[in-house]
């Protein structure tokens, strides 16, 4: 498959900048793939679409204060470092913007997040072949580092700095494992007044840990689509959490994954019969048409990048076809689009 077959146009000005003001008041896109057009709803209207004995799926991951401000030693150069996942020892693996004027060994003071500088000094370790850098934190506390210094790491796409409201908006109300470097974002529609409605009407709760990777915001660059190679995400999927899901299976309840980051944590984890095993680690896996869903009847999701792999993911889930009557219906009833934007459900798959 070729990377145009997942390009669509989108003017600029529906990416959405701000969160709604009032969370779950976005709208929703309903797609069916075997009953088309797409209707749109608002998101609060999601109860209606399930019934007892069904459940849905969160990804209960947190997001870290992964972005930092620094000064180059001695020279003043200003320094943006993008934390993205522990090395060995008290290191991390960073993205750096200004890395061409860093070498091995140079010293970086970190200013704090009102971006006074502080005394925090770090180290360039090690540039890596991939363009990251590793940053020894010499000696600093990461978690005093994370408190003091950072920011929250809204997506490339949002053209702003970060503000206080981010800190509560830009995570899900039931975030509590921290870890992920970019929000699950279909999870932050979700209120508290949403849940008791999917409790009384019977529906099950089930939590799994995705922590995301700033690869989810990577788009692919390769002609064809099978030479892109995948980026790794940590997860853990609970034995309660798969004894819950086979029951609810057995039972003939449906399954909704909230957000593609619950998605491939339940394709990593669900045989070709649909059984579900608990399991820990990093998945890479890498779902594309014609891949098979096997591990869900749903899936609410935001709308994503061109040229994306989750783009491709949900193409998977509906049809290339259905996801692109979708987009265009989304663009003309003028959505919002990405991480602060409207979402989609999907009930069914293909």
């Amino acid at each position: 498959m070729h990377i145009s077959d997942f390009d669509y146009e989108l003017p600029e000005e529906l990416i959405a900048q701000e969160p709604a003001q009032v969370r779950g008041s976005d709208r929703m896109l309903v797609l069916n793939p075997f009953d088309l057009p797409p209707v749109i709803h608002p998101f609060q209207d999601i109860p209606d679409f399930l019934h007892e004995g069904d459940a849905i799926v969160i990804n209960n991951t947190r997001v870290i204060p992964a972005r930092m401000f620094a000064r180059k030693e001695p020279t003043g150069a200003e320094i943006e470092l993008f934390f993205l996942s522990p090395s060995t020892g008290n290191r991390w693996i960073c993205m750096v913007k200004g890395a061409k004027r860093l070498n091995a060994g140079g010293l970086l003071r970190l200013r704090a997040s009102n971006h006074e500088l502080t005394d925090f000094i770090v180290e360039v370790a090690e540039k890596l072949p991939d363009g990251t850098c590793v940053i020894d934190l010499s000696g600093n506390d990461a978690k005093e580092l994370f408190a003091v210094c950072g920011h929250l790491p809204l997506p490339p796409y949002i053209k702003r700095p970060d503000q206080p409201m981010d800190a509560d908006r830009y995570q899900t109300i039931y975030a509590s494992i921290k870890g992920a470097v970019a929000a699950p974002t279909a999870g932050l529609h979700f209120t508290e007044e949403t849940f008791e409605k999917l409790r009384l009407k019977g529906v099950e709760r089930v939590e799994l840990t995705l922590h995301v990777g700033a690869g989810t915001f990577k788009p692919v660059s390769e002609e064809n689509i099978e030479d892109h190679p995948m980026h790794e995400e940590i997860f853990d999927f609970s034995p309660h959490a798969a004894e819950t899901l086979n029951r609810i299976r057995a039972n003939g309840g449906r399954i909704l994954a909230v957000g593609t980051t619950s998605l491939r944590t339940l394709e990593t984890c669900v045989s070709q019969d649909g059984i579900f095993t608990p399991q820990r680690g990093s998945t890479s896996i890498y779902i594309y048409p014609p891949y098979r869903i096997q591990s869900a009847d749903m899936l609410l999701t935001n709308f994503h990048l061109p040229k994306s792999t989750l783009l491709m993911l949900v193409s998977a889930f509906a049809g290339m076809d259905p996801i692109r009557q979708a987009y265009a219906m989304a663009v003309r009833e003028r959505m919002r689009f990405f991480s602060y934007g409207d979402c989609m459900l999907i009930t069914g798959h293909i």
